[in-house]
C-alpha cells in the first residue's frame, strides 16, 4: 500500500541510511548506487555531502538528477524512493558536515568524526535535490 505524502515525507526525515543511485554514461555498466547519508525536511529538498572529485559527483554532475531509496524492515517493510533534479551543488562548509554527522552519530561522538572528517576526507561539495517522483509503500498494511 502506498503511503500518504505525510507519511512519505515523515519517512524520509528520519536518519535511515540511503542508497543513492545515478547514472552512467558508460554503456557497459549499471547505474552506480552507493549507501549515503542525507539530510531532509519534510517539505524541502534532500541534499547530500560527497567529495568533490568522487565518482558519484561526477555522474551526479553529469545526469543533473539522482535518486534515494531508504526503507526498514521492522516493525512492518516499508520504502521510500525519491527521484529528482540537482538543485544546488556548492562547497560544503564544516557546519554541514556537523549537522548531517549529528543526524546518525551519537552526540559525544559527533566532534570526533567532524575533526577526522574535515581533515581526512579531502574537499567537500553539498548537492541538494528537490523530490519530483517518488515511490512508498508499507506492506504491513496488506
Amino acid at each position: 500500500m502506498a503511503l500518504t505524502r505525510e507519511e512519505r515525507e515523515q519517512f524520509l526525515a528520519e536518519p535511515h541510511v540511503a542508497a543513492l543511485a545515478v547514472a552512467t554514461q558508460d554503456s557497459d555498466r549499471a547505474p552506480l548506487s552507493v549507501p549515503v547519508w542525507y539530510q531532509y525536511a519534510a517539505g524541502g529538498d534532500i541534499w547530500v555531502l560527497t567529495g568533490r572529485t568522487s565518482r558519484k559527483a561526477e555522474l551526479i554532475g553529469a545526469a543533473g538528477r539522482f535518486s534515494l531509496l531508504v526503507d526498514r524492515v521492522e516493525p512492518t517493510i516499508r520504502y521510500v524512493s525519491v527521484e529528482g533534479p540537482v538543485t544546488e551543488t556548492r562547497d560544503a562548509t564544516r557546519g554541514d558536515l556537523e549537522e548531517v554527522s549529528a543526524r546518525y552519530l551519537p552526540a559525544e561522538k559527533v566532534a570526533g568524526y567532524v575533526d577526522f572528517a574535515w581533515e581526512n576526507h579531502g574537499e567537500q561539495v553539498v548537492i541538494r535535490m528537490r523530490p519530483q517522483r517518488w515511490v512508498s509503500s508499507d506492506l504491513g498494511r496488506i
